[in-house]
Order: structure tokens, then sequence, then C-alpha cells
């Protein structure tokens, strides 16, 4: 990894001073993660815009896609584990990583319905269940 030198307007560093002090983090790592959420944010919304080009069936595949059982399983035994208290930090970052990828999830399928809408189409439960 390089280093670079930034240049900040003095109210944008005071501003991420203020938030790191208050999430005791060190303010270039606030930074840091304020532009990869930009940059992810930006990447996520070009991917989404992609889905307008999708075939019907390539929507309703997206639509109908469910996180499989045992990723399901594994993320509802490590929530158990977090609401008792008997959590390791290790299986937290599982946990985070895991409700990611479940908001994800929700987010393409999502898109992928309000697309079919637009198109004419009636998402209904029982059309989503189709396949499964």
């Amino acid at each position: 990894m390089s280093d670079y030198m930034l240049t900040v307007p003095e109210d944008v560093y005071v501003s991420a001073q203020r938030f790191a002090e208050e999430n005791s983090q060190p303010v270039e790592q606030v930074m840091i993660d304020s532009i990869r959420t930009m940059t992810e944010a930006a990447d996520e919304e070009t991917e989404l815009q992609a889905f307008n080009h999708l075939s019907d069936n390539s929507l309703w595949s997206i639509a109908r896609e469910r996180m499989p059982d045992d990723v399901q399983n594994q993320m509802q035994d490590l929530m158990d584990k977090n609401s008792s208290g008997t959590i390791t930090p290790e299986e937290f970052a599982e946990l985070e990583k895991l409700v990611e990828r479940g908001q994800r999830l929700m987010v393409v399928k999502s898109e992928a319905m309000a697309l079919l809408t637009k198109r004419g189409y009636k998402v209904t439960r029982e059309e989503l269940m189709v396949h499964e």
C-alpha cells in the first residue's frame, strides 16, 4: 500500500476528528472508512443500474434467490450466541459478514422485483416461490 498526502478542508477534518474521538478510532481510519463506503456505494449503484439490461428470466432468478439453508443456520447460531453473550470476536466478525451478505441479497432481490413490476409483471409471494 502506498502512502499519499491529501489536503482536506478544515471543516471536514474537524468533523472527522470529532467522529473519531466519539468512536475511539484514529481520524485517518474514519476518513479511509468513509471513502471506502462511498466507493462501495457507487459500485453497488453501477451494478444495480446494470440490472436494467437483464432479461426478465434473469430478473426472476434474482428475485427468487435465497440464502442457502446452511448459511441461514450458521447465521442463526451466531445470532443466538450473540444474544446470550457467548459469541467470540471471531464469530462476531463472521456474523457481521453474514448479515451484510443477507442485506446485500435483499437489496438485489428488491431491485429485481422493482424492475419486474416496472416491466408490467405482478410480483407476488406465490410467483417468487414457484421454483422452490
